[in-house]
């Protein structure tokens, strides 16, 4: 059976931050941390080795397939810093026209820095993320 990879841990957030091997990434995440936790209200936890997480929901496809995993989140990785929102939410691709420079995949979003991107509509974004999932998994 699979087993999920990205769980809840108690690793501590300070810690893998400090640990980023690049300054400026580094600095990038603890503005990130700071954003993310105003914007939430949720304290920051790690998912799995690598991404820092604000609240959860716990997800159930069709398929049967189940977890739980963060309602946003982020990752200061070594390439680009990772960005974790909803997927499927429409106002997402509007929010992100106006986000500045970046690249979206399906649930990620990728920036080089925060200097890059508009805060205000990262807010936008977190808030948008956060509501869509808990409208879509009310259960949490």
């Amino acid at each position: 059976m699979y087993e999920l990879k990205t769980k809840q841990n108690d690793n501590s957030v300070l810690a893998f931050i400090e640990d980023v091997e690049s300054s400026r990434k580094r600095e990038d995440a603890y503005r990130l941390l700071d954003i993310f936790t105003e914007t939430t209200g949720f304290e920051a936890k790690m998912w799995g080795p690598s991404i820092i997480g604000f609240g959860r929901y716990h997800y159930k496809y069709e398929s049967g397939h189940e977890g739980d995993a963060p309602l946003v989140g982020f990752s200061p990785r070594k390439a680009k810093i990772s960005l974790y929102f909803a997927t499927g939410d429409t106002e997402r691709e509007q929010l992100l026209n106006q986000f500045g420079k970046h690249k979206a995949g399906k649930s990620c979003v990728y920036i080089n820095k925060v200097a890059d991107v508009d805060e205000e509509i990262l807010r936008e974004l977190i808030k948008q993320s956060v509501q869509f999932l808990q409208a879509q998994y009310p259960n949490e």
